[in-house]
């Protein structure tokens, strides 16, 4: 069994076992056509090799032939990925979620594990170590109307021994229009903070597993359907995550929202750290669309049966929004087998609804 060397800076000195190598979409030819061609509705596989081995990093950008900036690309590209023969992907996203954005939108940013670099944060990078011990194999789906280019670079290292660890890395995406309070009949104050939420039963849930290992985040995606000139915040939902079957309340309650993604005070600023970020703040009064991210690299969360991370959609699970997520973590096989990623329609982001411009409603109070 090979034991693999970190990747800290105080280990570069060490020597590394195994052997580095890649897979592109550079031209075979020796020409300038540097890319892959996926027509609308088929699927290609962009890496499959044998043998025990991680992927270490991923570069990848996307356009359309007829129309490179077609909108809500990164919605309509589906990834998956494959480990050890089996025949339901560890990994289903679309494309820009899994790389830490939703929305069908791209934001220059930077974190430790995923990136969006320019131009315009249209060049994907990923970091998160993807380990197999007999296969690894990443497909692309192409659910857009046209014909797209794939470029990308799949780098990798091979080793000759099996791994040191049984842990598989997964990610999934999911969305879903959260079912609240009717709006029409109660008052802001209700609809906001009254009520109390003792069970966590009817919270947004954004990953479910089995078995043993450790969740390491998640990206959330909020658009605010509620339009409205009185005060508008989306985010007062606390944070439950449920460890091997635990009641509630979990060890890991939280307090907000916006508490867990590591802000404050109902943030309405863009902002991207190691960790943590806002890729996307919304507008006036809370409206909008918004993408947070948090990664849990210093703060990973075990568990040796099973994980249900949760959050509620507004305090009590009391407002209606849309919402999608996705989750990264790292499992022993075999996993959860979930339902099918909803049909590239039913992806597509909901139109955007103008917001009231009232500053004096832009305050946060903590009820």
């Amino acid at each position: 069994m090979i034991e693999t060397i970190g990747t800290s800076i105080r280990d570069l000195y060490k020597p590394r076992p195994g052997r580095r190598l890649r897979t592109s979409s550079y031209d075979k030819t020796g020409g300038n056509r540097d890319f892959l061609r996926i027509e609308s509705g088929e699927s290609k596989i962009i890496f499959n090799t044998s043998g025990a081995g991680c992927i270490t990093h991923i570069w990848l950008t996307v356009m359309e032939e007829a129309d490179g900036n077609a909108p809500f690309l990164p919605r309509k590209v589906v990834l998956r990925m494959f480990w050890d023969g089996e025949s339901h992907p560890s990994v289903e996203a679309p494309l820009g979620d899994f790389f830490g954005m939703g929305h069908g939108l791209t934001r220059n940013y930077s974190s430790a594990v995923l990136a969006m670099s320019p131009e315009d944060g249209k060049a994907f990078n990923s970091f998160f170590p993807m380990p197999y011990e007999s296969e690894g194999r990443i497909e692309l789906q192409n659910d857009s109307e046209k014909t797209i280019r794939i470029y990308y670079y799949v780098d990798y290292e091979g080793y000759s021994k099996l791994l040191d660890s049984p842990l598989r890395f997964h990610s999934m995406w999911k969305r879903e229009i959260t079912k609240g309070i009717a709006t029409d009949s109660d008052d802001n104050a209700m609809l906001l903070f009254s009520g109390k939420n003792t069970t966590g039963n009817n919270n947004y849930e954004i990953l479910k597993a089995e078995g043993k290992g450790h969740y390491v985040g998640c990206n959330m995606n909020i658009h605010n359907l509620r339009a409205t000139r009185e005060w508008n915040w989306y985010g007062e939902g606390d944070d439950m995550i449920f460890i091997d079957d635990e009641n509630w309340p979990p060890v890991l309650h939280g307090t907000g929202m916006e508490d867990y993604f590591n802000t404050a005070w109902c943030p309405s600023q863009e902002y991207h750290g190691l960790y943590h970020g806002i890729l996307l703040s919304g507008d006036a009064n809370w409206s909008g669309k918004v993408s947070y991210y948090r990664y849990h690299i210093q703060d990973p969360i075990m568990f040796d049966r099973s994980i249900r991370v949760t959050i509620e959609h507004g305090h009590n699970n009391q407002r209606s929004d849309d919402y999608s997520s996705t989750a990264y973590w790292y499992q022993t096989e075999p996993h959860i087998t979930w339902s099918k990623i909803l049909n590239v329609t039913d992806r597509m982001p909901l139109p955007d609804i103008l917001p009231f411009n009232n500053d004096s409603m832009n305050k946060c109070f903590d009820y």
